[in-house]
């Protein structure tokens, strides 16, 4: 175990619906201690003190291997709903964390880990956190406009401009994200995610694929995935560009699973965006939880927060 000396140091969390997924962030450096991650599974329909025991051990160990005893503060990648500002869950109705309806996460795993000081525990959506992570990760993007996706069971999204996320702007959409907008016959995260993807290439087929990678590895041989993965990057271009414009976003950062066969789709994808009008800088992110983890260790710089907190009661 290495000891740290720089005591500037927080932990970031990723809650995923299994599993949580922690590291002790260098907050001078805005780095990942690699040494510190830790990954615990979590069963969502545990009860609420079983699950925030399984947190606070993914917390504790990561505490543990980067020779601290205490952070500057602990920040959590929450799927929704969620009170984010007060930290209280209200999952309901959504089959996980059911349990931690009404539930005060920020009080309880506090108490949990029962530290000698008070040390902020604060939350922020998990695909802000991972947008706000990207960003912080790289020192070109502070000043930029970025739009940040994860393409995978959703389709997650995060508009952010000065480091900041924009929620409430006529130049992004409602809350800052894209999924719930119409496209074709329901809403955007009908289309670009995991099961829309399997229903394209079922309906140009007739054939149901269980996951994106059976449809990825047909490509080279099989032209019905090809046109696919182009339709699917055409169509992706043509709903996003209107925002990008609006935003004039000069940065897109996409993750989630779906961003692994970015190859089958890029030339599509980025010929529409450029026809569309939009010279946008595309970079993949193979790292969707170590971005999100970097993003909620952000919100222990209390600049930042000051800067931040009133935005995440939007969220």
């Amino acid at each position: 175990m290495i000891l740290q000396t720089n005591k500037n140091i927080a932990v970031g969390a990723d809650i995923g619906g299994s599993h949580i997924s922690c590291a002790a962030v260098d907050m001078n450096q805005h780095t990942i201690i690699t040494e510190s991650y830790t990954v615990i599974d979590v069963d969502n329909k545990a009860s609420a003190e079983v699950i925030i025991n399984k947190w606070s051990d993914a917390i504790k160990q990561t505490l543990n291997k980067a020779g601290i005893d205490e952070p500057v503060g602990i920040g959590l990648a929450m799927p929704g709903p969620f009170d984010y500002l007060n930290g209280i869950g209200l999952f309901k109705g959504v089959e996980k964390f059911d349990n931690l309806y009404g539930v005060n996460v920020a009080e309880k795993v506090k108490t949990t880990l029962s530290f000698k000081n008070d040390i902020p525990v604060r939350f922020m959506n998990d695909a802000t956190s991972f947008a706000v992570g990207a960003v912080w990760a790289d020192d070109h993007l502070a000043k930029n406009n970025v739009l940040a996706i994860t393409l995978g069971t959703g389709f997650g999204s995060a508009f952010i401009i000065d480091s900041l996320p924009v929620l409430k702007d006529e130049k992004v959409p409602e809350l800052g994200c894209v999924y719930h907008l119409p496209y074709k016959e329901g809403i955007a995260d009908d289309t670009f995610s995991t099961r829309g993807l399997i229903k394209a290439y079922q309906d140009r087929t007739g054939t149901t694929l269980p996951g994106v990678k059976e449809i990825a590895e047909m490509a080279g041989s099989d032209k019905n995935a090809t046109d696919t993965f182009n339709q699917f990057g055409k169509e992706l271009a043509d709903f996003l560009s209107p925002w990008i414009s609006k935003a004039s976003i000069t940065n897109m950062i996409i993750g989630g699973n779906i961003s692994k066969a970015y190859k089958l789709f890029k030339d599509a994808f980025e010929t529409e965006l450029r026809e569309s009008g939009n010279d946008v800088v595309v970079q993949i992110s193979d790292k969707n939880d170590l971005m999100a983890i970097l993003g909620s260790a952000r919100l222990s710089e209390e600049n930042y927060w000051e800067r931040v907190k009133s935005l995440i009661k939007d969220m």
